[in-house]
């Protein structure tokens, strides 16, 4: 089955920062939340455990855990060419300010987008979905990313 996803382009350069609600005077960074099934914080993410990227309201920056988590992913997915990553991408917000969530969960999927090509990962192998504040459950601002098979 074909996946809805936009054709490939040239990796871009990094996203511009989204402009937040109210000016904020101090830099803000994701966290990590480790795989839960194994408590292990080294783990990589897999189809039933997500690697789990949380992000302070309004900020889309990563943080120095969360790029080891991705240096790792990076490192897991240069050992097999048949595995991908998917990136959902939220951001808490209510329904008047859709068009502003989706934006901000873009721009933190376009954040760990553009890390993993930095770390060698090619970028048709990242699937992006910016997926605003329509999240399912857990906390709203994070961006949850899945390895899976081709």
């Amino acid at each position: 089955a074909a996946a809805q996803t936009a054709p490939a382009a040239p990796d871009p350069a990094p996203p511009a920062p989204v402009p937040a609600a109210a000016p904020s005077s101090r830099t803000e960074v994701a966290a990590v939340t480790p795989p839960t099934s194994t408590g292990d914080a080294s783990a990589t993410p897999n189809r039933n455990d997500p690697l789990r990227l949380i992000f302070p309201p309004d900020a889309s920056t990563l943080s120095d855990e969360a790029r080891q988590q991705l240096d790792s992913l990076a490192r897991k997915l240069g050992d097999d060419a048949n595995e991908r990553v998917q990136l959902r991408a939220y951001a808490a917000g209510d329904a008047e300010n859709a068009s502003q969530t989706r934006r901000l969960s873009l721009a933190r999927a376009l954040a760990v987008r553009s890390y993993l090509i930095k770390q060698g990962v090619r970028g048709m192998r990242v699937d992006v979905r910016a997926l605003g504040n329509t999240y399912p459950s857990g906390p709203g601002d994070r961006v949850d990313v899945l390895v899976l098979d081709q």
